[in-house]
């Protein structure tokens, strides 16, 4: 039972507490935010701070999908932005989106989207959608970290300061 001796309904004859809710949701936006690294049911559920074969089933629950689904949900999806847009190669953004193999890639790729990566490209190519260098990304990447370490040392240079 949650709050007040209430529960969430969820998908099947499940119930999960309102208190695992908000740890629950902190484990999802840490998919989001993470999504390219190294992601595993252990790491999810320490984030939501319950076992993991718990947060599997609380997060089936109510998300109606596995947290694991849902890493590689969010991993196409990324992996969608970036064929429309970049000019990377399908290797490349395989392993950006946080895939370690081209193969599985390509296998989800397909089952999820509904047809292969390079086949999404060459239409999204026709229809005529303007591509960002590579270049320009990982640039853009690294100008990201060092204009944030900069702003860290400047911190320290005005604590530091009278």
């Amino acid at each position: 039972m949650g709050v007040y001796g209430r529960a969430v309904p969820a998908a099947g004859s499940r119930r999960v507490s309102v208190e695992l809710l908000p740890d629950l949701r902190r484990a999802r936006d840490h998919i989001d935010a993470h999504f390219a690294d190294e992601l595993d049911l252990a790491r999810l559920a320490w984030v939501a701070g319950v076992s993991k074969y718990h947060f599997a089933r609380s997060f089936e629950a109510v998300y109606r999908e596995t947290p694991i689904r849902y890493l590689t949900r969010r991993r196409i999806e990324r992996a969608q932005d970036l064929l429309r847009s970049a000019n990377l190669t399908i290797t490349e953004i395989c392993v950006l989106v946080g895939f370690s193999s081209l193969g599985s890639f390509s296998a989800r790729f397909s089952e999820l989207v509904g047809e292969s990566p390079s086949a999404y490209r060459k239409r999204w190519a026709a229809a005529g959608g303007p591509h960002i260098p590579g270049c320009y990304l990982f640039m853009w990447g690294l100008r990201k970290i060092e204009q944030s370490e900069r702003s860290v040392a400047d911190e320290a240079v005005r604590t530091v300061e009278p």
